[in-house]
């Protein structure tokens, strides 16, 4: 039997285990990647859409820039009962919802992953796993069924929502299926939409169309009547019937290279940390498509871990274990908070019945007319809302999103593409050196291209708040 050795195994290479695959490797750690698909990146996928704190952590990676090149940015989401959320207010250098399939993702990060040296392993599945207190082992087959064990400092299950990773650990996945037969669709139209994201709902039916960009639509579709298994057969006619219902029109959609039918559940590891085994992304937490946060959420706990993981391994964390739970105790919540909200977004869009109408336009009318609950709104969406607590004796902004400042180095985001934490001072200043997971060699200096800014900033590799003080003395 063969026996390897990595630093960290990461089990799935989805979005989120190749993000985190990447950080390590580029943090000049061993990473081996095993996925049980044979290589390609398959062009089938359910996300389509990046909101702007993942563009932010895509930007801290250098490549922001091209993945918008492939899409459509939209400034403007629409949702059930005419409700529009204005994303150009965002505070943010990606003020909107960028259109672009994952698989677009994928490729960016496959690419990143791989010129930062991972090793990826194909057609290669855990069977086991068995951990201590130095080290993991996982029992894995390789191609052809061949038997292989390799041993690992650390593993992180990146593979959905049917996680090998987390049954071997024997984690429950609590959770309900909110809504079945979903129909999706990949098609072309004869008739192009007005909106960049069509979406709305009629009677029993709701649907949404979202442009490739390439000639290519994703078509979403559900109707209350027909609620069948998985397994069932659909056809484009059945897509076509629904969409026609919910919108008013199927736009003449033909030539559709791609049918599926699918269920959706609210579930959520109730530990995202088991000694030296992570969970991240759908492995971790699964939810309803509404609001377009699932590929997005697991790319931010990927973002969350990896600067942890490789402070710990490269001998940088003051307290390692509190480092590392500070993962689950960051992102748990943000899991959670995810549930409740696409959640709350399909169930007003299954509204039924006039109580739950009522409902439904109660809601839609306070998200129009009350400025910070719309704002919060988009902010929850967007991922730019989202922070984490302060931390023992901590206190704001610790914890906070910190935006693109302007530096005289630059942008705070390409500074952040070093993967170190950037210390932000006034000109001249000499600040005490705050406790950090950072070792003192390895952080970025930068300063405030506004000489009038006496804040002193500790920006973890995350683009958050790790510590906060003033040099002059005043809270």
């Amino acid at each position: 039997m063969n026996r390897l050795d990595t630093d960290v195994l990461v089990v799935g290479a989805g979005p989120t285990g190749m993000l985190l695959a990447g950080d390590l490797a580029a943090a000049g750690l061993r990473v081996t990647l095993a996925e049980r698909r044979a290589p390609g990146i398959s062009n089938l996928t359910r996300a389509f859409g990046v909101h702007a704190r993942t563009l932010e952590q895509l930007d801290a990676r250098g490549l922001a820039d091209e993945l918008v090149a492939t899409g459509t940015p939209l400034t403007r989401m629409r949702l059930f009962g005419g409700l529009s959320l204005d994303l150009a207010r965002l505070p943010s250098r990606f003020a909107h919802l960028l259109i672009t399939p994952q698989y677009e993702v994928e490729r960016l990060l496959e690419r990143r992953a791989r010129s930062t040296g991972v090793e990826f392993r194909h057609e290669t599945e855990l069977t086991a796993l068995h951990q201590d207190s130095d080290t993991v082992t996982a029992g894995l087959t390789a191609p052809g069924g061949t038997p292989l064990t390799l041993r690992a400092r650390y593993l992180v299950g990146t593979d959905g929502v049917h996680s090998a990773v987390r049954n071997a650990l024997g984690l429950p996945f609590p959770g309900v299926s909110v809504i079945r037969s979903i129909v999706l669709a990949d098609v072309r139209l004869t008739e192009e939409p007005r909106g960049v994201l069509t979406v709305a709902g009629a009677g029993d039916a709701f649907a949404f169309l979202a442009p490739y960009g390439d000639g290519w639509y994703r078509v979403m579709g559900w109707n209350r009547t027909r609620q069948v298994p998985d397994s069932e057969p659909v056809d484009l006619d059945e897509v076509r019937e629904i969409t026609r219902c919910a919108l008013g029109s199927d736009y003449g959609m033909h030539d559709a290279r791609w049918i599926s039918r699918f269920h959706s559940d609210e579930r959520q590891a109730p530990a995202y940390r088991s000694g030296r085994v992570f969970l991240a992304g759908d492995a971790a937490h699964v939810h309803s498509p509404a609001g377009g946060q699932g590929m997005n959420t697991g790319l931010q706990d990927a973002a969350n871990l990896s600067w942890k993981l490789a402070a710990v391994l490269r001998g940088d964390a003051s307290d390692p274990e509190e480092l590392l739970d500070s993962y689950h105790s960051e992102r748990h919540p943000v899991g959670a908070m995810v549930l409740r909200s696409s959640g709350a977004i399909v169930r007003l869009a299954m509204a039924h019945g006039p109580f739950q109408r009522a409902v439904r336009a109660f809601a839609t009318r306070a998200l129009d007319s009350v400025r910070p609950a719309s704002d919060r709104a988009i902010g929850m969406i967007s991922g730019l809302g989202i922070a984490y607590p302060p931390g023992p004796g901590g206190r704001r902004p610790v914890g906070r999103r910190v935006p693109d400042l302007a530096l005289c180095e630059g942008r705070l985001y390409a500074l952040l593409r070093r993967g170190e934490f950037v210390l932000v001072a006034p000109e001249g200043a000499t600040p005490p050196m705050p406790a950090s997971p950072a070792s003192a060699a390895r952080l970025v200096r930068a300063t405030w291209a506004d000489p009038a800014r006496r804040t002193v900033l500790l920006v973890r590799p995350d683009g958050y708040v790790g510590w906060a003080g003033r040099t002059d003395g005043r809270d």
